[in-house]
């Protein structure tokens, strides 16, 4: 089984001059936690909800009119949509991360996989392993 088997294709990309409170709104709105921030089509960063929590809520004077681009997180992480399955797994684990932008040939988002993707339409276990190994302190 490959990622492009059980990615989310619907994608919602925002521009790095999208302010932060329209990021959030959007995520409110579209029930996600991440938007990938994208020039020509391709894929800068990724703003998560957790980006906004801890890198814009605790500093002072800072307001949610910035640009997502302050905060974003980078490098994106990516993966191939016909990359296998336990590819993307390790990739997650390693990284600690439980989302990963899938690519095509062009570089261009075509989706994106996430552990809860993997637990419902893949390997219930092998999501436990990710996970286990995204919380595992460092």
């Amino acid at each position: 089984m490959n990622v492009q088997d059980i990615m989310q294709v619907k994608i919602t990309t925002i521009s790095p001059d999208t302010s932060v409170r329209a990021a959030a709104a959007l995520m409110q709105a579209l029930d996600v936690g991440i938007l990938p921030v994208c020039e020509d089509g391709r894929p800068i960063g990724v703003v998560t909800d957790r980006d906004i929590v801890i890198r814009l809520i605790p500093k002072a004077g800072l307001d949610a009119d910035l640009p997502v681009s302050r905060i974003m997180s980078q490098p994106v992480l990516t993966c191939r949509a016909d990359d296998c399955i336990r590819t993307v797994a390790a990739i997650m684990g390693d990284r600690q991360v439980r989302r990963l932008i899938a690519l095509d040939d062009d570089g261009r988002i075509v989706g994106i996989v996430s552990v809860g993707d993997i637990a419902r339409d893949a390997d219930e276990a092998l999501a436990g392993e990710i996970l286990g190994e995204v919380v595992e302190f460092r």
